[in-house]
């Protein structure tokens, strides 16, 4: 009976063993932390390449002009690693575009998520020889784009969850029904019935975000004529500029952009243009997506707008178009 008893706890103390190693080889590893900066995509690639049509594919693609913005900016910052040199901190970088080339692959691109750092995104490239490359790189640019577009805003709504100013978020969705993820930096600068200005202010950088609601009448609300028409109506009530009697405008010459979007299931209208000021000389860019409520009865607008005129302007600008996509 002794020894049934021992067998028993050594059977009992093998199977804890056994469990723990299991769970020991389940639990995930710990990637770290991805390096490089906001904006910048390290190509992969040998320099054979990164010289040839397939290195012009790539500029083509990723160093295209940033779409308004005051002075001509690129889409992103790039720069070559060779493969023989992607080790280490290389493999931690944010963004990463890899140019793959052999007799027997076959054309096709692909998007890895996390691979050596966290949260890393990569784009593969498969080609059997260098037109090929340019060719899928081409062809894909939207995708392409697109893919690193959304990893950049990802890692923006990230941390304004993680730091996430709650009364804030709080209160906008009293008054809208729904509200952005803000970080925490953000404060509040005006606050009317159906207005409200939000704003993160450094000595020489403004990040703002505009909320603002009207009635619903319809569709016609949603072209581009009517949300630019309503865009200065709202701003010459509420967004003064430095000198007596100026305040906000759209720029008048310039055709903004107008799209029809769709992100995480919500459906909305988008004007990207610049705004400046009227008797005054200040200005910059901005992008405003309008949808209904919930409710159906009201137009909301949420603006997100840039002011640093010592500094470029796209990484701002990608910042404040995250916390607006964020809109939940």
């Amino acid at each position: 009976m002794k020894t049934n008893r021992i067998l028993l706890a050594a059977a009992l103390t093998c199977l804890v063993l056994a469990l723990g190693a299991c769970s020991k080889e389940k639990k995930p590893q710990l990637l770290p932390a991805i390096s490089g900066k906001a904006g910048e995509v390290e190509i992969v690639s040998s320099k054979a390449l990164w010289e040839s049509e397939v290195g012009n594919a790539i500029r083509t693609v990723l160093q295209a002009e940033y779409p308004y913005t005051p002075q001509k900016e690129s889409k992103y910052r790039i720069y070559n690693v060779p493969p023989e040199g992607f080790v280490n901190v290389f493999r931690l970088h944010r963004n990463i575009l890899y140019v793959h080339i052999c007799d027997t692959c076959a054309k096709k691109i692909a998007i890895s998520k996390n691979v050596w750092a966290d949260p890393q995104t990569m784009v593969t490239i498969y080609a059997p020889d260098e037109a090929s490359a340019a060719e899928i790189i081409l062809s894909h640019e939207d995708k392409i784009c697109e893919t690193f577009e959304d990893a950049e805003r990802e890692r923006v709504i990230y941390n304004a969850k993680k730091f996430e100013n709650a009364a804030l978020a709080d209160m906008v969705r009293s008054m809208f029904g729904g509200s952005p993820w803000f970080p925490s930096s953000y404060t509040l600068k005006k606050k009317t019935d159906n207005f409200l200005w939000i704003s993160y202010e450094t000595t020489y950088t403004t990040q703002g975000i505009f909320i603002y609601k009207y009635p619903y009448t319809g569709e016609e609300q949603f072209t581009a004529e009517a949300l630019v028409a309503k865009r200065d109506e709202v701003m010459k009530e509420n967004v003064p500029a430095s000198l007596e009697g100026s305040y906000m405008i759209t720029n008048p010459v310039i055709q903004p952009g107008y799209y029809k979007k769709s992100y995480k299931g919500r459906e909305f209208t988008e004007i990207r243009s610049l705004w400046e000021t009227q008797n005054d000389y200040m200005g910059g860019p901005f992008i405003s997506d309008s949808f209904r409520s919930l409710d159906g009865k009201d137009v909301i607008t949420i603006e997100g707008f840039v002011y640093a005129p010592k500094y470029d302007k796209r990484d701002y600008l990608r910042q404040v178009e995250a916390i607006i996509y964020s809109w939940h």
